[in-house]
């Protein structure tokens, strides 16, 4: 008898004959061995339907085991299950931190790494630039290991495979001697940014900004490294109680996301706090939202950034999520959207209450257009010919794939269209 799953935003549902949850690698091993089809769940962040399975639902959480450091202490073996809040406390415990993270850490590493998470940074890549060596359950329940010299084209796909390849046990990682982070955050006009950008990616590790598609005022966002002041005393960067209630009272009344929004960021805010870079990284975002995010090269970041809030304020549609503007460094990956060089990424959010669907396919083209390929966890209509249009290797990586699981074990209704030979 099926039971029922839901992803963290509440759209993507999945109805498994099981939700499995192995404490050992050779209970694991024995679930993959025998199932017609699986698919791992992390926590839930997807907002494609990656975890979709009328099969097996792994969820990797109970195995978790001890972080393995190298001799020099530059790589760690981690718990491929195990959450990026429970891996950087971890770390932190031993004097050391991850070179990167996202905005928020519930997720685990080996869904991190699957869909390419990332940070911001422009001389720095996703969560799996980092990666070193995997260990990892093939189809037929035998256990891999593999790396750039060791089964390097399972090594190479695995980078960024989205579970099609086997399910991550352990995964090496780079790391870096724990460090503190300056965290700014403060409102400018967003011409005013716009004017300093290309500055304030040079003279930042990290630089980021919000802007709500009927606001002038942008929320700027810089991280540095920085000496310690001792205990961290504000664990988040914005209190989003407020932000919620606007939220619910544009679902209610959306003819009013237009007038609200100009008054959510107020000129003038100035916020500064310095603290371990694991717990600066990550931010409270309790307010669910629904998400589409595109990598687009840096020369056309800002003219897409600027079409999408004129499509919006055209159409006077009630968006009340601001779109996030980041930069990530280029690299080799076969499926990485970013290894045709250094990318702006734009996230576009909708509050999950509401209509996200039409908002989402009128952007999309925009982004498309400008030569921006989706974050593959995040909301797209990519075809099987868009990704061969897109990704040079992608049938390299298909042929890596069929070596590996030729049933197509691991690949559910969505990723089968898009990765496995008809």
């Amino acid at each position: 008898m099926s039971v029922q799953w839901r992803n963290w935003s509440g759209s993507v549902e999945a109805r498994p004959e099981q939700i499995a949850r192995p404490r050992t690698e050779a209970e694991l091993a024995e679930i993959v061995r025998t199932a017609k089809k699986l698919r791992v769940v992390g926590a839930g962040h997807s907002f494609m339907p990656l975890c979709e399975t009328d099969g097996a639902l792994v969820s990797l959480a109970e195995i978790e085991g001890a972080i393995e450091l190298s001799a020099d202490r530059t790589r760690a073996w981690a718990p491929a299950g195990m959450s990026l809040a429970k891996l950087t406390a971890a770390l932190c415990e031993e004097g050391l931190s991850l070179i990167n993270q996202g905005d928020v850490n519930p997720q685990t590493l080996a869904g991190a790494v699957s869909t390419g998470t990332h940070g911001t940074g422009a001389g720095l890549g996703s969560l799996s630039t980092a990666t070193r060596a995997f260990r990892l359950i093939l189809a037929d329940g035998s256990i891999a290991t593999c790396s750039a010299s060791e089964r390097p084209e399972l090594f190479q796909a695995q980078r960024l495979s989205l579970g099609l390849l086997g399910v991550f046990t352990r995964i090496e990682i780079d790391v870096l001697p724990a460090y503190h982070l300056e965290e700014r955050v403060e409102s400018h006009p967003l011409d005013w940014v716009a004017e300093r950008w290309d500055e304030l990616v040079a003279n930042n590790r990290h630089v980021e900004f919000f802007i709500f598609p009927y606001g002038d005022q942008a929320i700027l966002k810089t991280l540095n490294p920085a000496p310690s002041e001792g205990p961290l005393k504000h664990m988040s960067d914005m209190d989003d109680r407020a932000f919620r209630l606007v939220c619910d009272l544009c679902a209610a009344f959306p003819f009013l996301t237009r007038r609200l929004q100009p008054s959510i960021v107020k000129p003038g805010i100035r916020q500064r706090r310095v603290g371990p870079a694991y717990q600066i990284f990550p931010s409270e975002r309790s307010v669910r939202f629904e998400e589409m995010e595109y990598e687009i090269p840096v020369a056309n970041g800002w003219p897409a950034l600027r079409e999408v809030i004129a499509y919006i304020r055209k159409r006077k549609l009630p968006v009340t999520f601001p779109f996030e503007f980041r930069t990530t460094a280029a690299d080799d990956i076969w499926l990485s959207p970013f290894n045709k060089g250094p990318c702006t990424s734009i996230s576009a959010h909708q509050y999950a209450k509401m209509p996200w669907r039409d908002f989402f396919t009128g952007i999309e083209p925009i982004f498309r257009a400008h030569g921006g390929r989706p974050h593959w966890a995040k909301r797209h209509t990519l075809t099987r010919a868009d990704v061969d249009a897109l990704y040079p290797e992608a049938q390299l990586f298909r042929s890596v794939r069929a070596a590996h699981d030729p049933d197509a074990k691991f690949a559910n209704a969505h990723l089968a269209a898009l990765f496995v030979e008809p």
